[in-house]
Protein backbone atom coordinates (compact mmCIF):
# COMPACT_ATOMS: atom_id res chain seq x y z
CA UNK A 1 0.00 0.00 0.00
CA UNK A 2 1.44 3.52 -1.32
CA UNK A 3 -0.27 6.85 0.18
CA UNK A 4 0.67 10.29 0.19
CA UNK A 5 -0.81 13.35 1.94
CA UNK A 6 -2.45 16.50 0.04
CA UNK A 7 -3.99 19.53 1.32
CA UNK A 8 -4.15 17.32 4.90
CA UNK A 9 -5.71 14.18 3.34
CA UNK A 10 -4.78 10.75 2.89
CA UNK A 11 -4.72 10.03 -0.82
CA UNK A 12 -3.75 6.10 -1.35
CA UNK A 13 -2.82 4.48 -4.70
CA UNK A 14 -1.36 1.57 -6.16
CA UNK A 15 1.69 1.37 -9.11
CA UNK A 16 2.99 -1.08 -11.14
CA UNK A 17 5.17 -1.85 -14.21
CA UNK A 18 8.19 0.34 -15.41
CA UNK A 19 7.98 2.23 -18.77
CA UNK A 20 5.43 5.87 -19.28
CA UNK A 21 3.53 6.89 -16.86
CA UNK A 22 -0.42 5.64 -16.98
CA UNK A 23 -2.97 7.14 -14.95
CA UNK A 24 -6.34 5.33 -14.01
CA UNK A 25 -9.00 6.63 -12.26
CA UNK A 26 -12.12 4.78 -10.47
CA UNK A 27 -16.03 5.44 -10.71
CA UNK A 28 -18.57 5.84 -7.98
CA UNK A 29 -18.66 1.96 -7.66
CA UNK A 30 -15.67 0.20 -6.08
CA UNK A 31 -12.25 1.95 -6.20
CA UNK A 32 -8.50 1.75 -7.75
CA UNK A 33 -8.30 -2.26 -7.02
CA UNK A 34 -10.32 -2.79 -10.38
CA UNK A 35 -7.93 -1.98 -12.62
CA UNK A 36 -5.58 -4.33 -11.46
CA UNK A 37 -5.79 -7.15 -13.99
CA UNK A 38 -5.67 -3.69 -16.57
CA UNK A 39 -2.08 -2.64 -14.91
CA UNK A 40 -1.05 -6.25 -14.87
CA UNK A 41 -1.18 -6.67 -18.96
CA UNK A 42 0.13 -2.79 -19.29
CA UNK A 43 2.91 -3.31 -17.02
CA UNK A 44 5.63 -4.41 -19.24
CA UNK A 45 5.37 -1.02 -21.03
CA UNK A 46 3.62 1.03 -19.08
CA UNK A 47 4.11 2.58 -15.37
CA UNK A 48 0.82 2.88 -14.20
CA UNK A 49 -0.90 4.15 -11.50
CA UNK A 50 -4.12 3.83 -10.05
CA UNK A 51 -5.65 6.29 -6.91
CA UNK A 52 -8.57 5.88 -4.76
CA UNK A 53 -10.35 9.51 -4.53
CA UNK A 54 -11.23 10.77 -1.48
CA UNK A 55 -14.25 8.98 -0.08
CA UNK A 56 -13.33 5.98 -1.66
CA UNK A 57 -11.55 2.48 -1.05
CA UNK A 58 -8.53 3.30 1.10
CA UNK A 59 -8.20 7.57 0.99
CA UNK A 60 -9.46 10.04 3.31
CA UNK A 61 -13.03 9.68 3.93
CA UNK A 62 -13.20 13.34 6.22
CA UNK A 63 -13.52 15.91 3.31
CA UNK A 64 -16.12 18.86 3.31
CA UNK A 65 -16.37 18.29 -0.14
CA UNK A 66 -16.61 15.92 -2.81
CA UNK A 67 -16.72 17.76 -6.62
CA UNK A 68 -15.14 16.96 -9.90
CA UNK A 69 -13.44 20.31 -8.92
CA UNK A 70 -12.36 19.12 -6.07
CA UNK A 71 -10.98 15.77 -7.92
CA UNK A 72 -9.74 17.50 -10.67
CA UNK A 73 -7.70 18.99 -8.23
CA UNK A 74 -6.33 16.25 -6.21
CA UNK A 75 -5.54 14.37 -9.32
CA UNK A 76 -3.28 17.91 -10.16
CA UNK A 77 -1.56 16.86 -6.98
CA UNK A 78 -0.67 13.65 -7.03
CA UNK A 79 0.55 13.82 -10.49
CA UNK A 80 2.80 17.03 -9.12
CA UNK A 81 3.66 15.22 -6.07
CA UNK A 82 4.94 11.61 -8.11
CA UNK A 83 6.81 14.47 -10.04
CA UNK A 84 4.93 13.29 -12.86
CA UNK A 85 2.66 16.29 -13.62
CA UNK A 86 4.97 17.75 -16.86
CA UNK A 87 5.21 14.28 -18.67
CA UNK A 88 1.67 14.70 -20.19
CA UNK A 89 0.59 11.33 -18.84
CA UNK A 90 -2.34 8.90 -20.56
CA UNK A 91 -5.52 9.15 -18.55
CA UNK A 92 -8.35 6.15 -18.07
CA UNK A 93 -11.16 7.22 -16.34
CA UNK A 94 -14.43 5.56 -15.53
CA UNK A 95 -17.78 7.24 -14.89
CA UNK A 96 -16.91 9.75 -11.93
CA UNK A 97 -13.19 8.99 -12.69
CA UNK A 98 -14.25 9.89 -17.03
CA UNK A 99 -15.71 13.11 -15.74
CA UNK A 100 -12.71 14.02 -13.56
CA UNK A 101 -10.03 13.26 -16.52
CA UNK A 102 -12.23 14.87 -19.17
CA UNK A 103 -12.26 18.20 -16.90
CA UNK A 104 -8.94 17.72 -15.71
CA UNK A 105 -7.80 17.63 -19.29
CA UNK A 106 -9.97 21.04 -19.85
CA UNK A 107 -8.24 22.59 -17.01
CA UNK A 108 -4.99 21.45 -17.45
CA UNK A 109 -4.40 20.30 -21.20
CA UNK A 110 -0.63 20.46 -20.94
CA UNK A 111 -0.48 17.51 -18.34
CA UNK A 112 -2.60 15.51 -20.60
CA UNK A 113 -1.84 13.41 -23.23
CA UNK A 114 -4.93 11.44 -23.95
CA UNK A 115 -8.13 10.05 -22.58
CA UNK A 116 -9.48 6.34 -22.52
CA UNK A 117 -13.51 7.72 -20.67
CA UNK A 118 -14.95 4.32 -19.81
CA UNK A 119 -18.71 4.81 -18.89
CA UNK A 120 -18.29 9.02 -19.52
CA UNK A 121 -21.86 10.49 -18.55
CA UNK A 122 -21.87 13.44 -21.19
CA UNK A 123 -25.81 14.83 -19.09
CA UNK A 124 -26.94 14.34 -15.74
CA UNK A 125 -29.64 12.74 -17.68
CA UNK A 126 -27.06 10.03 -18.33
CA UNK A 127 -26.33 9.07 -15.19
CA UNK A 128 -29.24 6.43 -12.83
CA UNK A 129 -30.53 8.02 -9.92
CA UNK A 130 -30.48 4.95 -7.55
CA UNK A 131 -26.82 6.10 -7.08
CA UNK A 132 -28.51 8.72 -4.84
CA UNK A 133 -30.73 6.68 -3.24
CA UNK A 134 -30.39 5.55 0.73
CA UNK A 135 -32.11 2.50 0.88
CA UNK A 136 -31.95 -1.41 2.00
CA UNK A 137 -29.52 -3.72 1.19
CA UNK A 138 -25.74 -1.96 -0.58
CA UNK A 139 -25.12 0.32 -2.94
CA UNK A 140 -24.12 -2.40 -5.30
CA UNK A 141 -27.46 -4.40 -5.10
CA UNK A 142 -29.26 -1.07 -5.65
CA UNK A 143 -27.49 0.28 -8.63
CA UNK A 144 -26.40 -2.91 -10.49
CA UNK A 145 -28.78 -5.36 -9.01
CA UNK A 146 -28.05 -9.49 -9.70
CA UNK A 147 -26.47 -10.85 -12.94
CA UNK A 148 -26.42 -14.00 -13.26
CA UNK A 149 -23.80 -13.64 -15.85
CA UNK A 150 -21.46 -11.68 -14.81
CA UNK A 151 -20.00 -11.00 -10.36
CA UNK A 152 -18.13 -8.30 -9.41
CA UNK A 153 -17.04 -9.87 -6.13
CA UNK A 154 -14.02 -7.81 -6.08
CA UNK A 155 -15.82 -4.69 -6.75
CA UNK A 156 -18.35 -5.31 -4.30
CA UNK A 157 -16.08 -5.43 -0.98
CA UNK A 158 -14.67 -2.66 -2.53
CA UNK A 159 -17.69 -0.51 -2.72
CA UNK A 160 -18.73 -1.22 0.70
CA UNK A 161 -15.68 1.28 1.89
CA UNK A 162 -17.03 3.95 0.21
CA UNK A 163 -18.46 7.11 2.27
CA UNK A 164 -21.73 7.68 1.06
CA UNK A 165 -21.43 11.53 1.01
CA UNK A 166 -18.93 11.15 -1.18
CA UNK A 167 -20.82 9.00 -3.91
CA UNK A 168 -24.19 11.77 -3.38
CA UNK A 169 -21.96 14.92 -3.25
CA UNK A 170 -19.93 13.77 -6.40
CA UNK A 171 -22.93 12.50 -8.41
CA UNK A 172 -24.89 15.82 -7.64
CA UNK A 173 -21.96 17.54 -8.90
CA UNK A 174 -21.56 15.27 -11.89
CA UNK A 175 -25.18 15.67 -12.93
CA UNK A 176 -24.77 19.36 -12.95
CA UNK A 177 -21.96 19.06 -16.28
CA UNK A 178 -23.09 18.87 -19.99
CA UNK A 179 -20.14 16.95 -21.22
CA UNK A 180 -21.49 17.49 -24.96
CA UNK A 181 -19.62 21.04 -25.87
CA UNK A 182 -16.91 20.63 -23.82
CA UNK A 183 -15.57 16.83 -25.50
CA UNK A 184 -15.80 18.77 -28.98
CA UNK A 185 -13.03 21.73 -27.68
CA UNK A 186 -10.66 19.02 -26.24
CA UNK A 187 -7.02 19.82 -27.79
CA UNK A 188 -5.88 15.92 -26.53
CA UNK A 189 -7.68 13.04 -27.87
CA UNK A 190 -10.78 11.37 -26.62
CA UNK A 191 -12.11 7.93 -27.08
CA UNK A 192 -15.38 7.02 -24.95
CA UNK A 193 -16.07 2.92 -24.44
CA UNK A 194 -19.57 2.04 -23.19
CA UNK A 195 -20.78 -1.08 -22.32
CA UNK A 196 -23.90 -1.90 -24.40
CA UNK A 197 -25.78 -3.11 -21.01
CA UNK A 198 -25.24 -0.61 -19.05
CA UNK A 199 -27.53 0.56 -16.06
CA UNK A 200 -25.78 3.34 -14.09
CA UNK A 201 -24.49 5.66 -17.42
CA UNK A 202 -26.86 5.50 -20.55
CA UNK A 203 -24.57 5.08 -23.68
CA UNK A 204 -25.39 8.18 -25.46
CA UNK A 205 -25.87 8.66 -28.86
CA UNK A 206 -22.90 8.79 -31.85
CA UNK A 207 -23.62 11.94 -33.17
CA UNK A 208 -22.16 13.29 -29.83
CA UNK A 209 -18.99 11.90 -30.89
CA UNK A 210 -17.30 13.67 -34.55
CA UNK A 211 -14.84 15.57 -34.94
CA UNK A 212 -13.25 16.59 -38.53
CA UNK A 213 -10.06 15.77 -37.19
CA UNK A 214 -10.64 12.34 -35.89
CA UNK A 215 -9.09 13.05 -32.52
CA UNK A 216 -12.93 12.24 -30.90
CA UNK A 217 -14.74 8.72 -30.95
CA UNK A 218 -16.70 6.48 -29.01
CA UNK A 219 -16.92 2.65 -29.45
CA UNK A 220 -19.51 0.40 -27.53
CA UNK A 221 -19.12 -3.21 -26.16
CA UNK A 222 -22.19 -4.50 -26.77
CA UNK A 223 -22.07 -7.11 -24.12
CA UNK A 224 -20.33 -5.17 -21.55
CA UNK A 225 -22.71 -3.83 -18.56
CA UNK A 226 -21.03 -1.05 -16.44
CA UNK A 227 -17.47 -2.75 -16.68
CA UNK A 228 -16.40 -3.39 -19.97
CA UNK A 229 -12.56 -3.93 -18.14
CA UNK A 230 -14.04 -6.75 -16.23
CA UNK A 231 -16.69 -7.76 -18.44
CA UNK A 232 -14.49 -7.89 -22.02
CA UNK A 233 -11.28 -7.66 -20.03
CA UNK A 234 -9.08 -8.71 -22.98
CA UNK A 235 -10.84 -6.94 -26.02
CA UNK A 236 -10.65 -4.05 -23.76
CA UNK A 237 -6.90 -4.22 -22.90
CA UNK A 238 -6.27 -4.82 -26.56
CA UNK A 239 -8.25 -1.51 -27.24
CA UNK A 240 -6.92 0.58 -24.35
CA UNK A 241 -3.30 -0.72 -26.06
CA UNK A 242 -3.96 0.22 -29.20
CA UNK A 243 -5.10 3.77 -28.80
CA UNK A 244 -1.73 4.21 -26.10
CA UNK A 245 0.41 3.34 -29.33
CA UNK A 246 -1.25 5.67 -31.93
CA UNK A 247 1.32 8.55 -32.85
CA UNK A 248 0.67 11.60 -32.27
CA UNK A 249 -2.20 13.41 -34.37
CA UNK A 250 -3.42 9.65 -36.00
CA UNK A 251 -6.88 9.72 -36.17
CA UNK A 252 -8.83 7.28 -33.88
CA UNK A 253 -10.81 6.02 -36.48
CA UNK A 254 -8.50 3.10 -37.09
CA UNK A 255 -9.21 1.50 -33.70
CA UNK A 256 -11.78 -1.18 -33.71
CA UNK A 257 -12.13 -4.01 -30.76
CA UNK A 258 -10.73 -7.00 -31.77
CA UNK A 259 -11.31 -10.84 -31.28
CA UNK A 260 -8.95 -13.38 -29.42
CA UNK A 261 -8.67 -15.39 -32.47
CA UNK A 262 -7.16 -11.92 -34.70
CA UNK A 263 -4.26 -11.10 -31.29
CA UNK A 264 -2.80 -14.74 -31.47
CA UNK A 265 -2.22 -14.44 -35.59
CA UNK A 266 -0.39 -11.21 -35.74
Amino acid sequence: MSAIVIEGSLVHYEYLGRGRPLLFIHGWLGSWRYWMATMEELSSHYRTYALDLWGFGDSDKSRNQYTVREYVEQVRAFLDSLGILHLRVPVVGHALGATVAVNFARQYPQCVDRILAVSLPLTGAAVNRRLLTQGSGSLFDRVLGRDPLGSYRDVEVEVDKTAPVAVAFSVQSVMAHDLRSLINDLQVPLLAVYGGRDTVVTPPEDEHFHREDGLLRAITFPNSRHFPMLDEASKFTRLLTDFLELEEGQSLDVLEVKEEWRRRIR
